[in-house]
Formats: C-alpha cells, sequence, structure tokens
C-alpha cells in the first residue's frame, strides 16, 4: 500500500534536507493565557515540540513526521502598546510567547499544526480540508482546501518536489 512508500519517502526527503544542511524552524504549542491571578494574568507562552522544514502545506519534522502547517510567527519582543488594530496587538504578543517559551529572537517558529498520520484507515477518515489523503492506493497532497484527490500528486512526488526547491534555491 501506498502507506509504506509514504513513510519511505518522509525519510528520504529527511535524509536529503540534512544532507543539504538545510536550516529546519521551531515547532511549537501555544499556550494561552492563563488564569487571572489576583490582578495579573500569566502571559501566553510556546512550548517546543520539535524542528521541522516547511514544504508548502506541510511541515516535516526530523523524525520523519508530517504536519499540516498551520500559523507561525517570529520570535520578538512585544514591546509597548501602540494602539494598533487588535490583530496587530495580537501578533505582537504571539511573537513575545514565542520568545517566553525560549526561542532566541528572530526564531521562525510554527505553531497550531495539526499532525497527519500516514496509515491508510486514518487517511480515510481525514476530511476535505486536511491537506493529504489517499486516493487509488496512494498518499496524495491535495494543492489546496477541499481540491479532489484524484490526480492529485503523491506525497512521494510533492516532497521530493519542495525538498529539490529548497535545496537549490538556497544554492542559487
Amino acid at each position: 500500500m501506498g502507506e509504506d512508500r509514504a513513510a519511505r519517502a518522509c525519510r528520504a526527503t529527511v535524509a536529503a534536507l540534512q544532507a543539504a544542511s538545510i536550516a529546519t524552524e521551531a515547532l511549537a504549542s501555544l499556550k494561552p493565557e492563563g488564569k487571572r491571578l489576583l490582578v495579573l494574568r500569566r502571559p501566553a507562552i510556546m512550548r517546543p515540540i520539535g524542528e521541522v522544514w516547511r514544504l508548502g502545506t506541510l511541515l516535516l519534522d526530523t523524525d520523519a513526521n508530517l504536519w499540516a502547517a498551520g500559523r507561525a510567527t517570529r520570535a520578538a519582543e512585544r514591546g509597548r502598546v501602540g494602539y494598533q488594530s487588535v490583530s496587530r496587538e495580537e501578533r505582537r504578543e504571539i511573537a513575545a510567547a514565542a520568545l517566553r517559551g525560549g526561542f532566541p529572537e528572530g526564531t521562525s517558529v510554527n505553531y497550531d499544526a495539526v499532525a497527519l498520520p500516514l496509515e491508510a484507515a486514518a487517511l480515510r477518515a481525514l476530511d476535505a480540508d486536511a491537506p493529504i489523503g489517499i486516493a487509488d492506493g496512494e498518499v496524495r497532497v491535495r494543492w489546496r482546501s477541499g481540491a479532489p484527490l484524484q490526480g492529485a500528486p503523491t506525497l512521494e512526488q510533492y516532497l521530493s518536489e519542495r525538498a529539490d526547491l529548497l535545496i537549490h534555491r538556497l544554492r542559487a
């Protein structure tokens, strides 16, 4: 079945990226602001999960596990409240949460990522919003949410192409 080929493709891609010395990005989980303790709130913080390569809509960790890419930020100081838009202030707080989690300033941190299975039964249970699925006995990658899997590239093709772009883009 395609799941064995998919797992081998993940391992081969990790080996290729490591051999080419392609830098990883951090993967973390965001722990939201804590409950109020007297008058102070415990600020949000990011907890490290591991290291990943961003390959389009997928993240591949150093243990060859796949993740659906969520959101990303760069660790940075919160700074003073600037009365900017609410969304900008939220982004500044998330960047500060990464810094509070121990990530060095300027580090790219991926969060809200969802682990993806490679087992056939679990793949069949995924909804059409998932970036991967199974069709024709192969694990395939959707180019956009809700797109059909028929005719979509196999995970092996997708990872090979994305890794090749990453390796050669950095050498150009």
